[in-house]
């Protein structure tokens, strides 16, 4: 893990300018931010650890817990909460036994619900790793699903 944070940093010339951008890096690469992380990366930049800490927990994209190999993010705006998306929060919650913001123990999944994905029409959204899935259903839920446990992509057709 040093190298890999170290490495990180040197592509950005260790400037604190660039501490964003650096957390984006190291978290894809670890899933995560652990506190060795943040305590390196801080170390390289010459940047308190508190300083760190703030900017990795202001911004919602940051995740100081481990996340799932499957990042599944539900829309339960306004048009997504009327089309829906309660049932498929409630069904997929069930399906993976964790609630919503939560990661399954073995790091297979994390399912989290959010305001709003900009996609109104396609209601309800479920993005899955990014990928966008339009007028989501319970049986679209559990299809995308069971792609997944196969090893097989998923598509937005589904």
């Amino acid at each position: 893990m040093e190298s890999k944070i170290k490495e990180i940093c040197t592509r950005y010339h260790t400037d604190r300018c660039f501490l964003v951008p650096i957390l984006q890096d190291v978290q894809q690469a670890l899933n995560y931010l652990p506190r060795a992380a943040l305590e390196q990366v801080g170390a390289e930049l010459g940047v308190p650890l508190s300083r760190v800490y703030e900017v990795a927990t202001f911004y919602r994209a940051f995740s100081l817990q481990p996340r799932g190999r499957t990042q599944m993010s539900l829309c339960t705006g306004t048009a997504c909460h009327v089309r829906g998306a309660p049932l498929v929060r409630e069904h997929l919650e069930r399906r993976l036994g964790i609630h919503a913001g939560e990661t399954t123990a073995d790091l297979a999944y994390t399912f989290e619900t959010v305001n709003c994905l900009g996609a109104c029409a396609l209601g309800p959204i479920l993005t899955v790793n990014g990928e966008y899935h339009g007028h989501i259903t319970m049986a679209k839920a559990d299809k995308i699903l069971r792609k997944l446990e196969k090893g097989v992509e998923t598509d937005e057709q589904d």
